[in-house]
């Protein structure tokens, strides 16, 4: 019986399709509401507001766990940027082992290269100290050549000193001495004369002095050997003999 009664004094229900519960209110109390003076339509747009609010929620709530499974969690986006470090890490590193790989081949041509003309130089220094000492031995040779006919002229007069007389020996020296001063001049060789007396330290030795009255500076007073120059250089000075003023006593 209670539990009759119960349901008597239950009030209808029903589910709308968002899940919310809309409750009717019995024709007796709608009477008794119209009666008083309020109508049935402020409850049911109470209802309404109740049931847009909570469509609210649960489209906040609905939003909330899209954007949630849109974002990557913390550990996930960490991850995400270190890989992507890492790769542009990866990146750098291949780039400059393609940098070092193209350095060590310009190493090792330019070492190649260093290396060759080094040892060039080295040929080219050992073929030049060849041909010094080549040139140095055989450098005369062309001088030799001539003064070989001045040895043949003398050898020819020393062997007929003993058939020829004094006079005809005498001339063939002779001979043989222009010979030899004409190849001299040939090679750039001639002696050296100076018109006046005065002693020049540059071109002359002094190997005597000797003190003499009437002068004020030295004086060459003889020649006892002769200079040579070669082209326009001092080949041997003169050996000569100084007269230098009287020291007062």
């Amino acid at each position: 019986m209670k539990d009759e009664e119960a349901e008597k004094g239950k009030k209808p229900q029903i589910e709308n399709e968002t899940g919310d519960v809309i409750e009717f209110i019995p024709l007796e109390k709608e009477e008794k509401i119209e009666e008083s003076g309020v109508g049935i339509t402020p409850k049911i747009i109470s209802s309404r507001n109740k049931i847009k609010e909570k469509s609210e929620e649960r489209g906040s709530l609905l939003s909330d766990e899209k954007k949630s499974e849109n974002e990557p969690e913390p550990e996930e986006a960490k991850f995400k940027e270190a890989s992507e470090e890492a790769g542009r890490l990866k990146s750098r590193l291949h780039k400059k082992e393609v940098e070092i790989k193209a350095l060590r081949k310009e190493r090792d041509e330019w070492k190649d290269k260093y290396l060759r003309a080094l040892a060039e130089m080295d040929n080219a220094r050992k073929r030049l100290e060849r041909e010094r000492e080549e040139f140095t031995r055989f450098a005369l040779s062309d001088f030799l050549r001539e003064l070989l006919l001045v040895v043949d002229n003398l050898e020819r007069a020393l062997a007929s000193r003993d058939e020829a007389n004094g006079r005809l020996f005498q001339e063939g020296v002779v001979m043989i001495y222009r010979q030899l001063i004409d190849l001299l001049r040939k090679l750039g060789v001639k002696p050296l004369e100076r018109e006046d007396k005065k002693f020049d330290p540059n071109v002359h030795q002094a190997l005597l002095t000797e003190e003499a009255e009437g002068i004020e500076e030295p004086e060459v007073a003889e020649y006892l050997q002769k200079g040579y120059w070669l082209h326009d250089r001092l080949l041997r000075p003169a050996l000569v003999k100084v007269l230098v003023p009287k020291k007062n006593p």
